[in-house]
This record gives C-alpha cells, structure tokens and sequence, in this order.
C-alpha cells in the first residue's frame, strides 16, 4: 500500500492523481483502469477538501494498492457534518457530480466513519478485497 499525506487544499488533488498514475504505470495497470482511476482520487480529494475537515494534522490522508489488478483507493479525513453521499441529479448545479461520477467509475465505493474522521473508498477493476459494500 502507498500512502501520501497531502495538504488540505485543491491543489493536493493534482499531486495525488499525478502520484497514482505514476505509480499505476510502473505497476502496468491496465490503462483504462489508470485513467479511471486517476478521475476517482481526484474527485475524493476534492470532496474531502470541499465538505470535510483536515485531519488534526491539516491534511488528508491518501491511499492505494493493487492487488490482482484490483486498485483500491482511500481518502481519509477529519470528518464532516454528513457521510458522504452522491448529491441529487440538478441540471442547473455547478458542482454535485462528483460521488455520482465515482459511483459510475468504480466497481463499488463506500464510506467508513472512525473516530475523529471518514475514509471514502473505492474500488477500481474489480471487486474490493478489503471492503465489504
């Protein structure tokens, strides 16, 4: 598993999807599932920096693995005043799409509420083997 503790601000979703994709290359993931991969932990980043609070260090916590082909990604931080869920459908809203956009994209995602905090997951190619849905 690689893990990187990134700002909490926008720009750490560059860093973090530019790191991932280094590392999904390297590992010779298939490429769809690279590029798939790549807009997930963006939009996680995004979102934890939107609607929820650093961690007590100021950052979010950002992880991966692969693991038969199967890339598992986590995004930890220090909570919000609600659990992650997709936004309703609006044709008007200029943000919202995000958790949608990940539900689309991944095998399946889910949310882990922990003390202090919540990991959003999602599971790219392929069934999670560390989550249950």
């Amino acid at each position: 598993m690689q893990t990187m503790r990134v700002p909490w601000t926008m720009s750490s979703a560059v860093g973090a999807r530019r790191a991932l994709v280094s590392a999904l290359r390297a590992l010779g993931v298939d490429p769809v599932v690279v590029d798939e991969s790549e807009i997930v932990i963006s939009e996680l980043v995004t979102n934890a920096v939107r609607h929820a609070r650093p961690l007590p260090d100021g950052k979010i916590r950002v992880s991966w693995s692969v693991r038969a082909s199967v890339v598992e990604i986590d995004v930890t931080d220090g909570g919000g005043p609600t659990t992650p869920h997709p936004a309703p459908r609006s044709v008007w809203s200029a943000g919202g799409r995000g958790l949608r956009i990940v539900g689309s994209l991944a095998h399946e995602w889910g949310v882990r509420e922990n003390n202090g905090g919540s990991t959003v997951w999602a599971s790219m190619g392929g069934p999670s083997s560390r989550h249950s849905p």
